[in-house]
């Protein structure tokens, strides 16, 4: 079983080397892909001095920034194109414990998604300022109540995919290119008719690095869930 775990990047010089180091700790027959694009900060040249030590760490640089959800595409066909059974997503700045890794890909034996949710027994947020909390919590209610998607946690980042399911996807005609990818690919593979579970983890605060939050990502997802539903019910999503 071929496993590949993408982490995409923009100036995360600071955590990159950590979260290589942590993951290929846990198994080092798990290949890693780190998306970079292009970050200033020299994140992809401390990708390819890790190279020389880590034969499964991979790197796809892109040219300038554009965007979480393009990045994940390109990693998600980067992935099928060399054949991997299982792809997870995992953020660069230690924000979800790669500790959860083998437990996320154990569940995934028996589902087609297994998402890490910050939301499913409650909140499991540690250090996050009040805020955001209320804007990321908020959010997923706003995405349940318009979508129907029958999720706690859809704007999650901790997730394994079985290839199958990012088969079926057009992943080229992804739409979103912030933190509403996630909901636009939760929703895609549930409207497929794929499996989704929900595996309950702790989420912390990055302590290194600074958020990439933005007003213009808030407003993507505040109108991408209402366009997902209307394509739902006009059938224009198969």
């Amino acid at each position: 079983m071929k496993i590949l775990i993408i982490i995409p990047t923009y100036n995360e010089s600071l955590t990159i080397k950590n979260i290589v180091d942590k993951i290929f700790k846990i198994n080092k027959d798990y290949s890693i892909l780190v998306v970079d694009d292009n970050s200033p900060d020299g994140t992809s040249e401390i990708i390819l001095k890790l190279k020389e030590v880590h034969k499964n760490l991979n790197l796809l640089t892109r040219p300038k920034k554009m965007g979480l959800g393009t990045a994940y595409c390109s990693g998600f066909i980067w992935a099928l194109d060399n054949h991997f059974d299982k792809i997870i997503q995992i953020d660069a700045d230690l924000s979800h414990n790669p500790i959860d890794i083998p437990e996320l890909i154990d569940e995934s034996s028996h589902y087609d998604l297994v998402i890490g949710s910050r939301y499913k027994t409650g909140i499991n947020v540690v250090n996050w300022p009040l805020s955001r909390l209320f804007l990321s919590y908020f959010a997923n209610i706003y995405s349940k109540i318009i979508t129907g998607l029958p999720i706690y946690d859809s704007t999650g980042g901790f997730k394994c995919f079985n290839a199958k399911v990012l088969k079926e996807i057009d992943l080229k005609n992804i739409k979103s290119t912030g933190y509403a990818f996630q909901i636009e690919m939760n929703f895609l593979t549930w409207i497929k008719g794929f499996s989704i579970k929900e595996m309950p983890i702790i989420f912390y605060d990055r302590s290194i690095g600074s958020s990439k939050m933005s007003n213009k990502i808030i407003f993507e997802a505040i109108y991408m869930v209402p366009l997902l539903r209307i394509k739902k019910i006009f059938k224009l999503i198969s």
